[in-house]
């Protein structure tokens, strides 16, 4: 392995390999803590990728639709890039080899999902499309010989050039031995941070890390406050929770409490079509009710969940469910974090030397409230535009004597109470009261380790939840059970490392 590249991705789910293959013939070096492609969220993707490809649809439409679900935070100008480009990235994919359903006709089988006014979902198989999508970018990926893959790699912190400037990672390999990587340019490609609430869809071990990185090296982070809980994980006690996809509430399925009785008709007129974070907390609270909740498949599919939905049938009959004969018992989860590391419109952040992709970022493409499948959809859209900034770019000179720390990971029994307290007070419904006493508790376990040392996952979970504090209304994904009403003023929430931590600042005036 060497030490020295000029373009170093961390990480190998889609934004990080379809990055790598774009910037052909530039060489890149990817790394990645496990084998390529099993370790990200991007390989668990059920639902697809949204692009306007329909005779019907348009990027126009498509940027609309996700402006309306965003709550009014949404940057109209990154959401219509991310439209016009859609499907320009579904065909890469399909040359790539993924195998997008069809229609008997042989276009492309689209489906509907909540708060798109048109069915534009590319799918796999019903739910397979992530797993399809990240084979078929593993196998080019590997087989390509402008990328070097090193796996069993794990960043832990950034090394900083004589002008601060980002000039590398440092790594801890399987054996728990710590080195640096010199780059000419970092990319990160990390995910999200779903592992810091008990109950998630994401890998446990997606806790923000890189949000921390990038924040503990002075980046402008932004929209922590607003994570994304999927209304239906499936509930049978696994860690992480297995999901049913939201095309199964597209195609029909209905959500019930355990007398078989509809409640979404009581929580919002949309019903189980409406924006993710509304039927989130419509489900949390039935669940918590003796009612509890239930996605009940039986009447729209039947038996056709076998064929059209694989991973769904399977994961059910795995617990003993039958959802041919039985509902499914579901839950809100952790399921994607629209804040993290701001960049511009190609992928730069505020640290020279530092660009980032995908679900670590905030690019102003989700807003308070991600629609559906579009995260597929952003990080292709923007892994591309970095490509194409770094594949001809002069980049600087190697300063291969950076500097870094490694802070300790958290002990086990500390983590699992923060994940259960980040779920209990920082989940689907907040109050001040419960997010005031949690940040004190994670203020005080911080406490217990030297200033530059703290655990990455007390910083994200203290800046995700002064966040959540600062932002005194109900929005998207982030709702005050104390201050249940929407503001007048949408405003994003900004924010960089100061001596004594977080300091907020006004949103800048533009996003390009």
């Amino acid at each position: 392995m060497s030490d020295r590249t000029d373009i170093l991705i961390v990480g190998a789910g889609l934004a990080g390999l379809f990055l790598a293959l774009r910037l052909a013939p530039r060489k890149c070096t990817v790394i990645c803590p496990a084998p390529v492609g099993q370790a990200s969220s991007s390989t668990w993707a059920q639902g697809g990728l949204a692009a306007a490809l329909a005779p019907d649809d348009s990027p126009e439409e498509h940027a609309r639709d996700t402006v309306l679900a965003g709550d009014g935070l949404v940057d109209p100008v990154t959401a219509q890039l991310i439209a016009e480009a859609g499907p320009l990235r579904v065909r890469d994919l399909i040359e790539l080899g993924v195998p997008f359903d069809r229609t008997a006709e042989g276009a492309l089988a689209l489906s509907l999902e909540a708060a798109h006014s048109k069915a534009r979902v590319a799918r796999v198989a019903g739910d397979l499309a992530g797993r399809a999508i990240m084979e078929a970018l593993s196998a080019a990926a590997s087989a390509a010989e402008h990328i070097e893959i090193i796996d069993g790699l794990k960043a832990i912190g950034l090394l900083s050039g004589s002008k601060k400037n980002v000039a590398g990672v440092l790594v801890r390999d399987s054996e728990g031995e710590v080195s640096p990587i010199y780059a000419r340019e970092t990319v990160f490609c990390t995910g999200g941070s779903g592992g810091l609430f008990r109950i998630t869809t994401n890998p446990r071990e997606s806790r923000g890390d890189a949000v921390a990185m990038a924040y503990e090296a002075g980046a402008l982070i932004a929209d922590l406050e607003f994570v994304q809980f999927h209304p239906t994980a499936i509930d049978i006690d696994r860690d992480p929770a297995p999901l049913a996809t939201e095309a199964l509430r597209g195609e029909g399925a209905k959500l019930i409490n355990k007398d078989g009785t509809l409640f979404m008709p009581r929580h919002d007129p949309m019903g189980e079509l409406a924006p993710r974070d509304r039927v989130a907390r419509a489900v949390h609270i039935e669940a918590l009710s003796d009612g509890k909740a239930f996605l009940d498949t039986r009447d729209a599919i039947g038996d056709e969940i076998e064929e059209h939905f694989p991973t769904v049938y399977s994961t059910c009959m795995s617990a003993g469910i039958d959802p041919r004969i039985d509902p499914i018992p579901v839950a809100p989860a952790a399921h994607y974090h629209m804040g993290g590391i701001v960049t511009d419109l190609w992928g730069r952040t505020s640290l020279k030397g530092l660009s980032a992709c995908g679900e670590c970022t905030s690019t102003g493409a989700h807003g308070a409230n991600r629609l559906a499948s579009n995260s597929l959809l952003e990080a292709v859209v923007y892994a591309a535009r970095i490509a194409d900034r770094l594949k001809g770019s002069d980049l600087p000179e190697l300063e291969d004597t950076a500097k870094g720390i490694s802070p300790p990971d958290l002990d086990d029994a500390t983590l699992q109470t923060l994940r259960a307290r980040m779920a209990a007070e920082c989940g689907v419904v907040r109050e001040g009261k419960g997010l005031a006493a949690l940040l004190d508790w994670i203020i005080e376990q911080a406490e217990e380790f030297p200033a530059g040392l703290v655990p990455r996952a007390l910083v994200v979970s203290e800046l995700i939840v002064r966040s959540a504090l600062r932002r005194e209304e109900s929005r998207g994904g982030h709702f005050r059970s104390d201050f249940p009403d929407t503001s007048d003023t949408p405003k994003r929430t900004f924010l960089y490392k100061g001596q004594a931590g977080p300091i907020f600042i006004d949103p800048p005036t533009s996003n390009a």
